[in-house]
């Protein structure tokens, strides 16, 4: 029975072959990072308060405007199609059906467009800018008439991370059909035959499709390697405040700058005309080292001052991360692996679920902590240090 999250993972590990799972699993380096935005999350404590009536509770929050029926969103992610053959188209239908947000990666399976049809609620574009300008625009211009609410632009992608269980699975590029690939797919044999049927069409934006068709085992080799390019070229690359102005000038709607990991950054991002900003590690995919996000959290609230929402990723499983997140500064959270697990045991059903338990988790948390507003909790409601451990009962 998948009750948890850290079910969807566990599952998900079971159905995908070892060097997929990994790709999505993994972090960078010694994956000191990876590990320390699950353990900050441990240190900081609840402080329910009793005598309260939570008969009624309100999970319920906007960004930037756009009312979602609880502070969860969905993080970008490239190339949902490793986990499950409708990839993107998927995972916004199901965001759309628990009435929260989407932010499409610029690496995706299926085209922007695509996408944006598919779902029936908002949804954010992710951006690698690309570094011709005018390539640059006319991206931009396709997510403005595709609808998208906001523009998300990463910029803690200078250069990919050292992903070292991809090294030693020997990922490479070009993609190599080799025994071990060979035998991989045949002990995984319902990923490999919804990975094959699933197909390469037209209409992508890395190399993605709007009318699916079977592929052979070449092709398959050959998507996973144009993908991996794809991937390499959008965003290993630095982005500069002067790329940032730019965007600002070009994009018309409100603007999310991802991958804020100082206080001091604040000010010129501001200056810059930015809406709103993610604390973000990139789940402990790139630099090795850095600090978790939630501890970060509150040095970027307190820099913010109120001219722009803060959001966070990297490390949210429970309903009671939601809760630290936002007692902590935080509007709402993004998560990424999750819903990718979720996405890789059940298509859209999966994704919805792992949403679905996250909204129990938050209610319930919210019942036992005394409060019935998630746009009432501040600092009060959590310690700093690490919960007290109880022996027995």
């Amino acid at each position: 029975m998948l009750v948890s999250l850290d079910d969807y993972a566990r599952a998900a590990r079971r159905r995908l072959p070892r060097t997929i799972y990994d790709v999505i699993a993994g972090g960078a380096g010694d994956e000191i990072t990876l590990a320390a935005n699950r353990a900050a999350f441990a240190r900081i404590g609840l402080r329910p308060r009793a005598l309260a009536d939570v008969s009624s509770r309100r999970l319920a929050t906007t960004v930037l405007g756009q009312p979602i029926s609880m502070p969860v969103m969905l993080d970008p992610t490239g190339y949902a199609r490793m986990a499950h053959r409708d990839a993107e188209l998927a995972v916004a239908r199901a965001a759309a059906d628990a009435a929260t947000l989407y932010a499409v990666s610029t690496i995706t399976s299926y085209s922007l467009e695509a996408i944006a049809e598919a779902s029936a609620g908002p949804n954010w574009f992710q951006l690698y800018p690309p570094t011709d300008r005018g390539a640059c625009r006319a991206l931009i211009a396709r997510a403005e008439a595709a609808g998208y609410a906001a523009l998300c632009v990463t910029i803690d992608g200078a250069t990919q991370g050292l992903r070292e269980r991809d090294l030693k699975n020997r990922l490479t590029v070009p993609f190599r059909i080799t025994p071990r690939r060979v035998l991989e797919g045949a002990v995984k044999p319902r990923w490999t035959a919804s990975f094959l049927l699933g197909g390469v069409g037209r209409g992508g934006q890395g190399f993605g499709t709007h009318s699916p068709r079977p592929l052979s085992v070449r092709d398959a080799g050959a998507a996973i390697a144009a993908t991996a390019r794809a991937v390499t070229a959008a965003t290993a690359r630095a982005v500069t405040a002067d790329e940032i102005a730019f965007i600002r000038d070009v994009w018309p709607r409100p603007l999310v700058v991802k991958g804020v990991q100082r206080a001091d950054e604040c000010d010129l991002l501001c200056e810059l005309g930015v809406d709103g900003l993610v604390v973000s590690n990139h789940g402990g995919r790139q630099l090795d080292g850095v600090p978790a996000s939630i501890d970060i959290l509150p040095e970027v609230v307190e820099a913010m001052a109120g001219r722009g929402e803060v959001y966070l990723d990297s490390g949210v499983r429970r309903g009671t991360d939601v809760i630290k997140a936002l007692a902590l500064g935080a509007r709402a959270v993004l998560i990424g692996r999750p819903y990718l697990y979720g996405l890789a045991v059940a298509g859209q059903a999966g994704v919805r679920h792992v949403l679905e338990i996250l909204r129990a988790e938050i209610d319930q948390t919210m019942v036992l902590l005394g409060c019935n507003d998630v746009g009432a909790l501040d600092h009060s409601w959590v310690s700093a240090g690490r919960p007290a451990r109880v022996e027995g009962r």
